[in-house]
C-alpha cells in the first residue's frame, strides 16, 4: 500500500515538473525568453513570456560604431504626410518616439562634432528627422479636428471669438470659464472688447507705417541682387 502511494506521488511531482519546467534560455543573465514545457497529456496553463533585449549605458545617444569617423553617412528621405496619412494611430505613436530617439541621437553628434570644431558628417539627417516629426504632429493634428469637428462642431480645440482692442488690433479671444455670469463679473466687465472713435486715425497710420516698412525691405533686397549680379555677372547668366 505504501509503495503504490508512494508512486503515484512521484508521478504527480514529475509531472509538475514537466509543466512548469523553465527552458535553458531563461537562465543566460539577461532573461530574453521564459518558456514552458507542457507535458501532452495536460493542457497548457500558460503562454511563452518574451521581453525586450536590454541595453546598458548610453548608446543610445550615439550613432553606430561602423559610423564613426566617416565623412558621409547614408539616409533615406523624410516622411511625408500622404505617407502619414495611410499609418494608424498607433503606428504614428511608435514612430513619434523612433524620430524623437533619431533626434536626440543626431543632437550628441552635432554637439560632439563642435566640440571637436570638425564638420558634422551628412547633417541633413537632423533636418529630415525634424521635418518629419513637424508633418507627423500635423496629421495628428488634421486628425483631433476632424474628430472634434464631427462630434462638436467647433473648429478650434478651444471656442472663441475674433475681438478687437482698445488699441483696433484684432486678436482671438478665447472663451474661459467663470463660476458666475459675465455681467455680474467685475473682471470680465473690465475688459474693453471695443475701439474708441479716437483710435480710428490712428489705425490708419499704423497700417500706413507697416507698408512703409514693407517697401523699404523689398527695395534692400532689390538692391542686394543688383549688387551680386554686378558682382558674379557669370552667376546671372546661368540663371
Amino acid at each position: 500500500m505504501a509503495a503504490t502511494i508512494a508512486v503515484r506521488v512521484s508521478s504527480l511531482c514529475r509531472q509538475f515538473q514537466s509543466v512548469f519546467r523553465i527552458s535553458p534560455a531563461a537562465q543566460v543573465p539577461h532573461r530574453s525568453s521564459f518558456s514552458s514545457r507542457i507535458s501532452p497529456l495536460s493542457r497548457p496553463v500558460c503562454r511563452p513570456l518574451h521581453s525586450s533585449h536590454c541595453r546598458a549605458g548610453l548608446q543610445e545617444f550615439f550613432d553606430l560604431p561602423e559610423n564613426w569617423g566617416e565623412s558621409r553617412v547614408k539616409s533615406g528621405a523624410s516622411w511625408t504626410a500622404k505617407q502619414l496619412r495611410t499609418k494608424s494611430n498607433e503606428d504614428l505613436h511608435k514612430l513619434w518616439y523612433v524620430l524623437l530617439k533619431e533626434k536626440n541621437m543626431l543632437l550628441t553628434v552635432q554637439q560632439e562634432a563642435k566640440r571637436q570644431r570638425v564638420q558634422m558628417p551628412s547633417p541633413e539627417r537632423l533636418k529630415k528627422v525634424e521635418r518629419s516629426m513637424k508633418r507627423l504632429d500635423t496629421v495628428v493634428q488634421e486628425r483631433e479636428d476632424a474628430i472634434r469637428l464631427l462630434q462638436t462642431g467647433q473648429e478650434r480645440s478651444r471656442p472663441g471669438a475674433w475681438r478687437r482692442d482698445v488699441f483696433g488690433r484684432t486678436y482671438w479671444y478665447k472663451f474661459r470659464e467663470y463660476a458666475i455670469p459675465w455681467y455680474l463679473n467685475k473682471r470680465y466687465k473690465r475688459k474693453r472688447f471695443f475701439t474708441p472713435p479716437f483710435v480710428s486715425p490712428y489705425i490708419r497710420l499704423r497700417i500706413e507705417q507697416y507698408m512703409r516698412q514693407k517697401r523699404r525691405e523689398r527695395l534692400a533686397e532689390a538692391a542686394r541682387q543688383k549688387k551680386l549680379r554686378q558682382r558674379f555677372p557669370n552667376m546671372a547668366a546661368k540663371a
